[in-house]
């Protein structure tokens, strides 16, 4: 019944046709396939930018972690250098960086020290308190440094992923020392 319908109306001969507009179809495409390079290239330089916020993160976690003598704000100055040198970033990064100590009887952190760079404030004991599920269990009277990154980014076009805030969090234990101190103000 269907054929019959479709050769009553002459379709058949229109699906044979196999004449087009090669113009006319390149308009009709070439918006989408621009559109969707677009958004790859923009989704890669986001994923890219993530990687590398990361990656400085850690960097920064994992030198902080090796000093054995205290760091001083010109240090953490030079950290915060380095964070944008790795990223690349156009914006100004903000760097916190927190010394705390675990207290067993409390099953709570404390904060040692706690510095920042940027328009981040330095970390207090309310902060940390709500850090618990993100910090690891460690023996009493241990102490770990978190890392904390933070820089936004503007993607190279806008299809819809705003400026994404990236956020690190990286806590590492002193390696050649009990204890990463600070000195200065």
């Amino acid at each position: 019944m269907f054929v019959n319908f479709i050769k009553s109306f002459g379709m058949r001969k229109f699906a044979r046709q196999d004449e087009g507009s090669v113009s006319l179809e390149a308009m009709i495409l070439m918006p989408m396939v621009f559109w969707v390079f677009a958004a790859m290239f923009s989704i890669f330089e986001t994923y890219k930018e993530l990687s590398l916020n990361q990656k400085a993160a850690y960097t920064i976690g994992d030198m902080i972690s090796r000093e054995t003598v205290p760091i001083d704000t010109e240090y953490l100055d030079g950290a915060q250098h380095l964070l944008n040198y790795i990223t690349n970033s156009q914006e100004q990064s903000d760097l916190r960086v927190t010394s705390l100590k675990f207290n067993d009887a409390d099953n709570r952190f404390y904060v040692d020290w706690s510095r920042s760079r940027g328009s981040v404030l330095p970390a207090t004991d309310s902060d940390v308190a709500t850090w618990t599920d993100r910090l690891p269990s460690i023996p009493n009277d241990e102490y770990i440094v978190v890392t904390e990154t933070m820089t936004t980014f503007s993607p190279p076009f806008n299809i819809g992923l705003g400026t994404p805030n990236i956020e690190n969090f990286v806590f590492t234990r002193a390696r050649y020392a009990p204890r990463v101190l600070f000195v200065g103000s």
